[in-house]
């Protein structure tokens, strides 16, 4: 199987904190102590029993303790796409954990699910790797995969979701579509509008727009003004309505 060039350290998807982890909640539509538990684990304690659960999204430490400010890179918003829809499909975070840590062994690979070798690759791993488990929570994994052409690939909800992902020449997300607009190409591109979501169609940063309108101006005026086709703003202004109530 072909290889995943490694990230280079200094590449900036992976190293560069964009967003806060209530911001990416928000972004990939799913509550915000989700989001947090994806990135920092959890430690629970039942009947003087403890279980632990390790982080399974890129994040950055913050350089000192309580510091406040974004700590996921964009590769780890990339990772939250992907893990949100396969969430979706009713696995349950426990069996995601060392379903990953099979993709790293078997295919080599970091990052697994933010690299295109998931979608190439990954469904048949996990295919096997829930076959071969034999707990009844992994048979979960199976519901992910479906044949087609004789090949196991992903089923519907995990395959339009990893449609919203370009990748780049090294294999790694380099731009994702996010998932709540149903008019609206909002995307997310690292190397443009500072790594915020912003408008396919325009290039206008979406909280810029939407700003200009809560400030009071007719959306007609605001599509002018940032060269955004009306119904995609009309359907951004909605998909925030719908997150602020």
């Amino acid at each position: 199987m072909e290889m995943n060039p490694a990230p280079t350290l200094t590449d900036e998807r992976f190293t560069t904190p964009l967003y806060t982890r209530t911001e990416a909640a928000r972004y990939l539509s799913v509550p915000a102590s989700t989001f947090k538990t994806w990135t920092d684990g959890y430690e629970r304690h039942s009947e003087g029993r403890g279980t632990v659960g390790a982080p399974v999204l890129t994040s950055i430490k913050p350089l000192q303790p309580g510091q406040r400010g974004p700590v996921v890179p964009f590769i780890g918003l990339a990772e939250g796409l992907v893990l949100a829809a396969i969430r979706r499909s009713g696995v349950p975070l426990q069996r995601i954990r060392p379903a990953l840590a099979r993709l790293k062994h078997d295919l080599g690979l970091p990052y697994a699910l933010a690299s295109q070798r998931l979608y190439t690759d990954g469904a048949e791993v996990l295919y096997d790797y829930a076959r071969d488990d034999g707990d009844r929570e992994s048979e979960a994994l199976l519901d992910l995969v479906v044949v087609r052409s004789g090949q196991r690939v992903f089923n519907e909800v995990v395959e339009s979701y990893l449609r919203l992902v370009s990748f780049g020449e090294d294999g790694y997300a380099r731009l994702i579509q996010l998932p709540a607009y149903g008019v609206a190409e909002v995307v997310v591109d690292p190397t443009r509008g500072f790594g915020q979501p912003i408008f396919s169609h325009g290039g206008a940063r979406l909280e810029d727009a939407l700003a200009m309108f809560r400030a009071g101006e007719p959306l007609d005026v605001v599509a002018d003004e940032y060269g955004v086709p009306g119904p995609e703003l009309e359907d951004a202004v909605r998909v925030a309505t719908l997150v602020a109530a």
